[in-house]
């Protein structure tokens, strides 16, 4: 594993010597701009494992993506490795349809602390969910950026991670229920706390997000790539793209539905992604719990 080739892999082409703000937000947006935030390994038969080298060759060499657990134990290698000040936090996710946030960990995200400034860097949450900049670790001050303007809350140490989003102009109204649509403006995201945590306190949830039955990952193949201007989704068949801020502050929301023989090229000329196996898109509504 070396720093160049992964900086080949995200066209990041600054300094590689530097450890400042700018670069780690230089290189935080060329990574959620190139690398996926993708769950197909499981539609594919693929064991979805968190060795650093496994990762790094999956991400890396074969230009794949992947999830939190993943993508952000890969950052945190780089990161580390350029000599920034970085550790591992745990995430609960807050599920929409029940209302609460999960009671297990369920989310790996990192702090990396600049010049005395710590900041939340998650390149992994996916869709329009994703931060496009590291967040300050600020309690209560609204943070705006491209996809939405990004909150955080410290309530007696847990710290809640929400988004205000744009309203969205929809071009096609029969999918007035599609994953992508949203009708409140603001979104619970999830909670964490600043306890360190180490990749092996993941390893339990990575698994279960891979065999259980009510896993989300289980239930639907899902597969975003953050863009210039917006964003591209393909959750099972629904083929999304959004462009945030299209207009009069109202985002951009195009919605089709594909066809199996047309999912290796979606995946290949829209997301950047070639599998080596068969893949099988999957979209099942209703709960999950995982």
């Amino acid at each position: 594993m070396n720093l160049e080739e992964y900086f080949s892999r995200i066209q990041y082409k600054g300094a590689a010597e530097n450890s400042d703000y700018q670069t780690l937000k230089d290189i935080f947006k060329q990574h959620i701009k190139t690398v996926p935030f993708e769950s197909l390994s499981v539609q594919c038969g693929e064991a979805i494992d968190l060795a650093l080298e496994v990762i790094y060759n999956k991400i890396v060499r074969k230009r794949r993506g992947g999830w939190c657990c993943e993508q952000n134990h890969l950052l945190f290698w780089v990161l580390k490795t350029m000599g920034y000040e970085v550790t591992m936090h745990g995430g609960s996710v807050y599920l929409p349809l029940q209302k609460i946030y999960s009671t297990y960990m369920a989310h790996l995200l990192l702090k990396v602390v600049v010049d005395g400034q710590a900041y939340i860097v998650d390149g992994c949450f996916g869709a329009y969910y994703q931060i496009w900049e590291p967040l300050e670790l600020i309690s209560g001050k609204d943070q705006p950026q491209v996809p939405a303007t990004f909150h955080l809350t410290d309530i007696d140490g847990v710290w809640h991670f929400d988004q205000i989003r744009r309203k969205q102009y929809v071009v096609d109204q029969s999918f007035s229920n599609a994953d992508l649509l949203h009708k409140d403006e603001y979104k619970k995201v999830y909670c964490f706390t600043l306890q360190e945590r180490t990749i092996e306190d993941f390893l339990d949830i990575n698994n279960l997000l891979q065999t259980s039955p009510d896993s989300i990952f289980r239930k639907k193949s899902v597969c975003t790539l953050q863009l210039a201007d917006g964003v591209r989704c393909l959750y099972g068949w629904n083929y999304t793209e959004v462009t945030y801020n299209h207009k009069d502050n109202m985002d951009l929301v195009e919605f089709r539905t594909i066809k199996d023989e047309e999912v290796e090229t979606v995946l290949r000329e829209k997301c950047n992604l070639i599998l080596e196996k068969k893949f099988v898109p999957v979209y099942t509504s209703g709960v999950y719990l995982l």
